[in-house]
């Protein structure tokens, strides 16, 4: 495989400021150093576009910066490569790992309580750790999965016990395949995002209608008495991510997404969610057709799925 390298060199009289900046900016990337003063990335789009700015601001310090490709290193391999990326954030998710210890204890002390607004700040300061990680997390480390699903069983303690707080039955996909389904016109995130699971994840060659007026043997969603709908403190696509039991970490980031935009809680404070929100404010606003939404609305959370999960969509799931 392919990899992008980012090397540079400033004055010795310039300021600590730009050597610090840099060097964040560099952590932040999620580079790593094989060599002293070598950088290290995948060779990626959005990682040459990451070391070309700094590249460019190398430049303005009056310093020297060069970006270039690589297909190998002398006296490393690929897969050693990829374990000192993975290494770098299993260092980082056992930090947050023990961040989160010390919130399920600071839960478990205050279950009696009602006011959690202290414990709410923490997990979302951790949750906004684990997502920097995770965006750099090139090679998905073990270890992330087990992050996230422990983030999100402290998000669901917390809501246990609440009365809005519904069990959901599960059900089978086979069950699902070659059915109709159905839901309001007029489609906005919720039932967008359910659109695009439908088709992605339970039928391909599912047939959705827009319409008010429910046949016997479609499957309703995200309508009055549909059989797939809100419960208790879900939207509907978290609902159907729970009925048919899809767990994938990314999928759970969109339903993050589309809970803020669809509930206005803030129970995830999801950053996304505003632009995404105005986004399908407008094309509401400009007119289009229920079919049109649809196609631009599987657009967008195809692309957020890719981008949160770092790989390809399979097709035909």
């Amino acid at each position: 495989m392919g990899w992008v390298v980012f090397s540079y060199s400033l004055p010795s009289k310039a300021s600590s400021s730009p050597r610090v900046a840099l060097w964040r900016r560099l952590q932040r990337s999620g580079a790593i150093t094989p060599k002293a003063g070598v950088y290290v990335l995948p060779d990626r789009d959005e990682c040459i576009e990451a070391f070309q700015w700094l590249a460019q601001e190398v430049q303005q310090a009056k310093g020297e910066a060069v970006v270039m490709r690589v297909e190998r290193f002398e006296g490393l391999t690929d897969p050693q490569i990829i374990e000192l990326f993975r290494d770098s954030c299993r260092k980082k998710y056992s930090e947050i790992e023990s961040e989160a210890a010390n919130v399920e204890k600071a839960l478990h002390a205050a279950k009696k309580s009602k006011n959690n607004s202290e414990i709410l700040e923490r997990l979302e300061k951790l949750r906004k750790k684990y997502t920097e990680v995770a965006q750099v997390d090139f090679f998905e480390s073990p270890e992330g999965a087990g992050i996230a699903g422990q983030i999100r069983g402290l998000q669901q303690a917390l809501r246990q016990g609440s009365p809005s707080d519904s069990a959901v039955a599960s059900v089978t996909l086979s069950e699902y395949r070659d059915r109709r389904w159905v839901t309001r016109p007029r489609p906005h995130v919720d039932r967008l995002a359910c659109a695009w699971l439908i088709r992605q994840f339970i039928d391909p060659k599912a047939e959705i209608r827009y319409s008010t007026d429910p046949q016997p043997d479609e499957v309703t969603f995200d309508m009055r008495g549909a059989e797939f709908g809100h419960k208790g403190d879900r939207c509907t696509f978290e609902t159907m991510l729970s009925a048919f039991n899809l767990n994938e970490p990314a999928l759970h980031v969109v339903a993050e997404i589309v809970h803020d935009i669809d509930l206005r809680d803030g129970r995830y404070a999801r950053p996304e969610a505003e632009g995404i929100d105005i986004i399908l404010k407008g094309w509401l606003l400009a007119g289009l057709s229920d079919s049109e939404l649809e196609s631009r609305g599987i657009a967008l959370f195809d692309g957020l799925y890719t981008a949160f999960s770092r790989r390809p969509r399979l097709a035909g799931r």
